[in-house]
């Protein structure tokens, strides 16, 4: 297998120190924690759970994406990253041999990509104006869509995509919360639409969260996190003492929120149509938190402040809490996307 491994220099650059706080073995060992530089040369950062950066691939576009999350979606053994600069999505495959990724090929996108999710057999691809689906069978993924919807807003203000059963879920930050329905095959079919009961002080909508028929939205500016259910706001809390919570991920009952300008992780409680905030602080940061992800009880979260960026690992309990595994810092404050590749669970995200 070649990979695009770049040499001591280039990793002197980007790499300024990782911090090993504890080996990396155990029920994690193998496990993959991946972002993106989303640089002008948008490379794929690949670190273990420990911190140590392990490679550091090409994804052959341009970065340059600001505001979103979900810019890196896992499925399988497939890995997709947005080149917002350059117009498409690079597609990379893990290695049954070596369990480490290379890069597969390059999906063109209508226009620029700033978030991609996995499901129903499609990768979605969320650009500035526009949502489309392209289907996966054994070669991979497809370069041509076979599904496409504009956006409600179609301002360039696009935050995040998420599946849905039988429905895609867009955040746009012009105010908008909208779905788009999926055919039996899971393509994107008829147009977009804006979900119902959306909130009159409604500010903002960033990143969510989605299972079964459920999306969970935050309101960044509202200090909200919304409840998506068949079409309609169900059920609007409250972010308390924690400042604009803008990206979330599911850990079963729990819900976490990343919290930007706080430099924090909540947690809440969620069944039901309830969203009940349990812990304010889970996890606190030197940056801004800029997107949060979870798998099997491992939790990851990049953040940005002044002229670096951090990945920080952490095991995650029973109970929801944060325990810190590892830290990597990283000599670029444009770094982008965050996602968890496992060694040998062949589960999705």
């Amino acid at each position: 297998m070649k990979k695009a491994i770049y040499g001591s220099a280039l990793l002197a650059l980007m790499v300024a120190n990782a911090v090993h706080a504890q080996p990396g073995f155990g029920w994690h060992s193998g496990d993959l924690i991946v972002t993106s530089s989303n640089t002008a040369s948008n490379q794929l950062l690949v670190y273990d759970t420990s911190g140590k950066l392990i490679e550091q691939i090409a994804t052959g576009g341009a970065g340059g994406v600001s505001g979103n999350a979900g810019g890196i979606a896992q499925n399988h053994d497939l890995l997709a990253v947005v080149n917002f600069g350059s117009g498409n999505v690079s597609v990379f495959r893990k290695s049954p041999e070596h369990h480490l990724l290379q890069l597969e090929k390059q999906v063109p996108a209508i226009t620029n990509p700033v978030s991609v999710a996995f499901g129903r057999g499609h990768l979605y691809i969320l650009t500035a104006t526009h949502i489309e689906s392209h289907s996966i069978d054994r070669f991979g993924v497809a370069s041509s869509a076979d599904g496409e919807a504009q956006l409600v807003i179609a301002d360039g203000s696009a935050a995040q995509v998420g599946v849905l059963n039988g429905q895609l879920v867009v955040a746009e930050k012009s105010n908008a919360i909208e779905t788009v329905d999926l055919t039996d095959d899971g393509a994107v079919t008829g147009s977009t639409k804006l979900v119902a009961n959306i909130p009159a002080n409604v500010n903002t909508p960033f990143g969510l969260a989605t299972r079964g028929n459920d999306a969970y939205v935050t309101i960044a500016h509202a200090n909200e996190i919304s409840l998506i259910r068949n079409d309609a706001v169900l059920t609007v809390t409250g972010s308390g003492t924690q400042m604009a919570p803008c990206w979330v991920t599911l850990d079963g009952p729990f819900l976490f929120s990343a919290n930007s300008p706080s430099h924090s992780v909540s947690r809440y409680a969620v069944y039901g149509q309830k969203i009940i905030q349990d812990a304010a602080v889970v996890a606190t940061f030197n940056g801004n938190p800029t997107d949060i992800t979870y798998r099997d009880s491992l939790a990851a979260v990049v953040d940005a402040n002044g002229s670096v960026s951090h990945v920080s690992v952490f095991d995650v309990d029973g109970d929801g809490n944060f325990n810190l595994k590892s830290s990597a810092t990283i000599n670029n404050v444009a770094t982008n996307g965050i996602a968890i590749v496992p060694y040998d669970r062949d589960s999705n995200d």
